[in-house]
């Protein structure tokens, strides 16, 4: 081989070589949750909730519920699972116990029909789901994540979610697997006693969920039934980003119950998250500043909320709040009034 034949192909190749390390290369496949520290936090609604309401069986029972629902949280966080798998799974337990107002056990509209409406959000990068007025979806938060993962919108409703939830094969039932004879019951009391708020005076309410994993990732989950007797298609906060349901790695996760129409307003969701990254406040600070500003122009609830760092708690103004908590340091807690 010539000399000049030689510097050629050595040109060549490292020309090949050059060209190739500009080629741009495939992101790397996303590594498994770290098992690191992990906590969960869950509520069942919040308002009107006191002893002399609750039966020692019906006491029981709901506290057995939250527990059932950390431990479902808990494992997907415990084996490394992320955060947004946590709050599904969490939500799934109590949509399917009818002493909550979600999934089965929701309450009914004035036309005697259960609409179920749902959200969740990931803090990593803000994704979001929701859905309203779902009529057949066994687990309307996973519809929700379906929206957020398949679909390239954010918020489903009515038929629309009903049909979108049927085409990714989620799980379907009839109707009339979400009716209870004491929800029904409830929307009889109301219409015979004329009453327009039937839900502040007894409260069962939505549910929801926040997680941080070991990876330091937050989400949030919300579901709900709605308000008993609603009706012209009513929306709450529960499925509205920002209001009942909001999730961001910079600051925080909430997932907020009680009187939605005041939730939507003050936008209390992103409000506390807002507060606690603009202006460095805690997150039980900005919780607690938040919901004093919602009882000022009249409102009632709750929310719980939990920080990348691991900071959790709940803040309610109401005589109740089914709430639990769970985390890897071995802390577990299950309570229900206002002095648990």
């Amino acid at each position: 081989m010539t000399v000049s034949r030689l510097i050629s192909l050595l040109i060549g190749v490292s020309m090949m070589s050059t060209a190739a390390d500009a080629q741009p290369t495939a992101d790397p496949a996303p590594s498994p949750t770290s098992a690191g520290p992990w906590t969960l936090v869950i509520h069942g609604g919040a308002g009107v909730i006191d002893r002399s309401r609750l039966t020692g069986e019906e006491d029981a029972a709901i506290r057995a519920a939250l527990g059932r629902a950390l431990d479902a949280g808990g494992a997907v966080l415990a084996r490394g699972g992320e955060a947004l798998d946590a709050v599904e799974a969490a939500v799934h337990v109590l949509e399917d116990d009818p002493h909550f107002n979600a999934g089965r056990g929701a309450v009914f509209t004035y036309d005697g029909i259960n609409e179920l409406d749902a959200a969740i959000m990931d803090g990593r990068d803000r994704r979001a789901g929701a859905v309203t007025g779902v009529t057949r979806t066994r687990h309307p938060v996973s519809l929700a994540r379906a929206v957020m993962e398949k679909s390239p919108h954010v918020f489903l409703s009515r038929e629309g979610a009903d049909a979108f939830s049927r085409e990714q094969g989620l799980e379907q039932v009839d109707p009339s697997w979400f009716r209870t004879e004491e929800r029904f019951r409830q929307l009889q009391e109301m219409k015979t006693n004329k009453l327009s708020a039937f839900d502040v005076e007894l409260k069962y309410g939505t549910v929801g969920a926040v997680a941080r994993d070991g990876a330091g990732h937050v989400a949030a989950a919300t579901s709900t039934g709605g308000l008993t007797g609603k009706r012209w298609g009513r929306i709450g906060d529960s499925p509205i980003i920002g209001a009942g349901t909001y999730a961001d790695d910079r600051a925080c996760a909430v997932s907020a119950t009680g009187a939605g129409e005041y939730f939507i307003r003050i936008g209390v969701a992103h409000e506390i998250c807002a507060r606690v990254r603009m202006r460095g406040e805690s997150v039980d600070e900005a919780a607690d500043a938040v919901i004093a500003e919602l009882g000022v122009i009249g409102g009632t609830g709750g929310v719980i909320f939990l920080s990348p760092d691991g900071e959790a708690g709940w803040s309610f103004n109401t005589p109740g709040m089914y709430r639990g908590q769970a985390s890897s340091d071995g802390t577990r807690e299950v309570a229900v009034y206002g002095d648990d």
